[in-house]
């Protein structure tokens, strides 16, 4: 729980592709900002469902993966040391007397921002979760959902269930694999799956069959029914139930969007997007900026590209509630010597 709100000129709801490009756009602009996503790491939808796959449509950029063009964004807003809160989802939105905007998550966290940028796509990532009677009391200590590096890092040497059968269960379970043998330690990883078949890229897919082959990775077909402070019971499609002890059961069933709180912010949806003006994508409420495919307008396309073109013209935006006192000139990358400041890559 924050002690104090976190004070800040801009707040983006999304660190997926448009949420981190708008952070560099605000960062070009001197405008200070932090990033709030539901998911533990960024990347949204790019990552989530297309994390493996081609791009082909970004512009100077061939070919690239949803992963591959987070990794580059992040490097891209890196000098601007942007603050991110991820494994959060805000709640409330509120105007203050003084005009600025007071935002809560459902962890506790407080910001108060003059400007806020809604890049969340089609609602917030939220995991899908286990459905089982009183496991949410495991949730943080022994039940993890899509956990991040850090967290995994933390059960090095341990006997870990992995639940799921897409790339990032795969993916998961094989760091586990790695992360115990470069300690030395003897550990136990699980893969439960409820069938014999896994819905992933095909080298993890093989990565993965070569080591249940080798036995370095379990495997078993069912599905998890039980959770307590010793093991997980998996239920096999026979319906025997085999339990096995393990510090961790995580679980990678996948993500879906929700638009959750959004829709309580008073933003006159239309079909479950913000509507904006096209001069500074800023929604009906001022100071409250709408980027990326939760937007609508008219000619509205769902592309990343036109996402880019939204968070620059949304970060302009912003400079008159910013900076009311002053006319911010239009500057070039190629060419000023204040963006070769701020970017890092000023002559010595």
């Amino acid at each position: 729980m924050s002690a104090s709100p976190i004070e800040t000129d801009a707040l983006v709801i999304g660190a997926g592709p448009v949420g981190l490009f708008q952070a560099f756009q605000l960062g070009l602009l001197e405008i200070g900002c932090h990033i709030v996503d539901a998911l533990p790491h960024a990347g949204g939808q790019c990552v989530e469902l297309y994390g493996d796959k081609p791009i082909y449509d970004i512009p100077g950029t061939p070919a690239t993966t949803g992963r591959g063009l987070v990794e580059s964004l992040l490097r891209q807003i890196a000098p601007f040391d942007v603050p991110m809160h991820l494994g959060q989802r805000v709640a409330t939105l509120a105007r203050e007397p003084d005009g600025r905007w007071r935002l809560a998550t459902d962890q506790g966290t407080v910001f108060r921002a003059r400007t806020v940028f809604i890049a969340a796509g089609v609602g917030a990532f939220v995991p899908r979760r286990l459905t089982i009677e009183g496991i949410g009391r495991f949730e943080g200590s022994r039940l993890f959902y899509h956990p991040d590096a850090d967290t995994l890092a933390r059960f090095t040497g341990q006997d870990v269930a992995v639940n799921g059968g897409g790339d990032d269960a795969l993916r998961t379970a094989l760091t586990l694999v790695a992360q115990a043998r470069a300690s030395g330690r003897p550990a136990r990883v699980t893969l439960v799956h409820r069938r014999d078949g896994f819905q992933a890229d095909a080298a993890l897919v093989a990565e993965v069959r070569a080591a249940i082959a080798a036995g370095t990775l379990g495997f078993v077909v069912g599905q998890p029914t039980g959770l307590d402070d010793e093991q997980v019971e998996v239920t096999r499609p026979d319906d025997d139930i085999v339990a096995a002890p393990v510090a961790a059961l995580i679980v990678c069933l996948g993500v879906s969007p929700r638009l959750g709180p959004i829709a309580d912010w008073g933003l006159a949806l239309e079909r479950k997007q913000v509507p904006v003006d096209t001069a500074r994508y800023e929604t009906r409420e001022p100071g409250v900026f709408a980027v990326g495919d939760i937007n609508t307008y008219p000619g509205k396309r769902k592309l990343i590209v036109c996402g880019f073109h939204e968070a620059t013209l949304a970060a302009w935006g912003a400079t008159t509630i910013v900076f009311p006192d002053r006319a911010v000139p239009l500057q070039y990358t190629t060419t000023s010597t204040r963006l070769h400041e701020l970017l890092g890559v000023a002559p010595n």
